[in-house]
């Protein structure tokens, strides 16, 4: 897992997103039965494809080969930066965290979102977004073109795994179902049946123990 920083036309590019030499042509998808039942699979299957019962979308983990694909997430440092709170632009572990930030975060992790209608994170969303460090959320609200329209942070305290989303496909003809334009990739819980027939491409965690902060007010505070 490489958290080199890269650039990109002076900007810093994400440690979640991917580049486009890493896209990797889809493999073959059949029909597949294992120990969960039956879903899809591919044809040359090997154990990296699957993760929580559902079979992931390939890529390779080469960045900053090629050109950065905005607003899209890598499959893996999503899910990676999901399963130990990494920070979603520099990738830091909670364990790097500075003395200032562990005073003012606590055990939490702080997540910064579009803030839909202007409403708050609420207690128990689920999100694909990965937390952010103190450090670098000036820096997403100010690059991020959905941030700058509205954002809203909070301390969260408990953050586990739900589900994935996803490209469900359909049971009888292997093909895969129409995505919605306005909601994009459904959201499967990881005990729903059709997590194994869906192409998953981003981990879905729920946020618990939410506390809404101020960003300025906090970031102020870790630069004092």
């Amino acid at each position: 897992m490489s958290r080199r920083a890269l650039h990109w036309d002076g900007l810093r590019v994400p440690f979640v997103t991917p580049w486009s030499a890493e896209r990797l042509p889809l493999g073959r998808i059949v029909r597949r039965r294992g120990v969960g039942g039956e879903g899809i699979g591919y044809a040359d299957e090997h154990r990296g494809d699957r993760r929580y019962g559902a079979l992931w979308v390939r890529y390779a983990a080469t960045p900053g080969r090629g050109e950065p694909l905005f607003p899209t997430m890598h499959p893996l440092r999503q899910r990676q930066a999901m399963a130990h709170m990494l920070c979603g632009v520099c990738g830091k572990p909670p364990a790097e965290r500075t003395a200032w930030e562990k005073e003012l975060l606590g055990e939490g992790h702080l997540f910064v979102m579009r803030a839909v209608e202007g409403q708050p994170i609420a207690e128990g969303e689920k999100t694909t977004s990965p937390p952010t460090c103190l450090p670098c959320a000036p820096e997403a609200v100010n690059a991020c073109p959905r941030l700058r329209k509205g954002y809203t942070a909070a301390v969260v305290g408990y953050a586990p795994l739900w589900g994935i989303a996803g490209i469900p496909y359909h049971p009888q003809t292997l093909q895969p179902l129409p995505e919605d334009r306005v909601s994009g990739q459904p959201f499967i819980a990881v005990d729903d049946p059709l997590l194994r027939w869906t192409l998953a491409a981003r981990t879905v965690i729920s946020l618990h123990e939410v506390t809404t902060v101020d960003l300025d007010e906090l970031t102020v505070g870790a630069a004092a």
